[in-house]
């Protein structure tokens, strides 16, 4: 049985390795195909990988743990506490929110402060992100924003290529999963992914990616080569590759939509072994003669 704890970022491989782009297109080579496998069964991280609704969330989560920190009395600036915050975040962005929220915890407790437990700190969290986001949320309800404005560009595209492929599809996120299948169905996801939605639950040990890729294996009496997958967290990658599938790395820009990779995104997902890097889906075409085509 695979340990449903989520691992610590572990590269394997020089972000600095020779890649190869496919002509004409940002897709990045890395190691390419690890199988001449059809790909049956495809997984897909949410935030950032499929969904920005999201987006910016780090402004959200580091100025809450700053606040959480100065409140110990410890004797470091504003400032000190930021780039402290901002480190270990990025650093465990990829695995469930409680994560961080065990880093806080610790952190306040360094400084003899008395913490609270970690599913306040992350209730607190998701409080003050959902401030944030919840015009992005109506809009798409009242439909003033197409979906197509709140996903990565090129996801519906990719999805409908996937489906008439044969594809069974997955989604598994390290956000809950009460929000996760709620920001599903508002853009509008639900027709390619069903009942294979997964997120994270309050037990957090009882999910996680490791766990859903199990089960696909499991349940369907397939190898690891014939999963592909699709993440812009460490997490998933990893995952990917410990059971010999192909991973696609999504170093999406969120904001800036530029159509370019974000750097910290692309040598964090090539440090754990991905295949494939794309910024997003806008040379899904080739993409898909890539992968099912050799």
């Amino acid at each position: 049985m695979t340990d449903n704890t989520e691992q610590d970022y572990q590269p394997m491989v020089d972000s600095a390795i020779e890649t190869s782009f496919l002509p004409g297109t940002s897709i990045e080579i890395v190691r390419g195909l690890q199988s001449k496998c059809t790909p049956k069964h495809v997984l897909f991280d949410f935030d950032g990988t499929l969904s920005l609704v999201r987006e910016g969330w780090p402004e959200i989560m580091v100025p809450m743990m700053v606040e959480v920190l100065s409140a110990t009395g410890t004797s470091e600036s504003t400032e000190e506490l930021t780039t402290l915050s901002l480190a270990f975040v990025m650093e465990l962005n990829g695995k469930q929110t409680i994560y961080q929220m065990f880093r806080l915890v610790e952190e306040v407790e360094k400084r003899g402060g008395t913490a609270r437990p970690a599913l306040e700190y992350k209730e607190m969290y998701h409080n003050r992100l959902m401030e944030r986001i919840e015009s992005r949320r109506e809009d798409l309800r009242t439909g003033a924003v197409p979906p197509a404005d709140m996903l990565v560009p090129g996801t519906i595209e990719l999805l409908t290529s996937l489906k008439e492929r044969g594809a069974t599809l997955y989604l598994a996120s390290g956000t809950d999963e009460n929000y996760v299948k709620e920001e599903v169905e508002l853009l509008q996801l639900s027709p390619f992914f069903g009942e294979h939605v997964h997120g994270a639950v309050e037990d957090y040990r009882s999910f996680s990616k490791a766990q859903v890729i199990e089960r696909i294996l499991k349940v369907h009496q397939i190898d690891g080569m014939e999963l592909l997958g699709f993440g812009d967290g460490y997490v998933e990658i990893q995952n990917i590759k410990a059971v010999n599938g192909t991973a696609v790395a999504v170093a999406s820009d969120e904001s800036g939509r530029s159509g370019k990779p974000d750097e910290w995104k692309r040598n964090r997902l090539i440090g754990v072994g991905a295949d494939i890097v794309i910024p997003d889906y806008a040379d899904r075409d080739r993409l898909m003669e890539y992968l099912f085509e050799g």
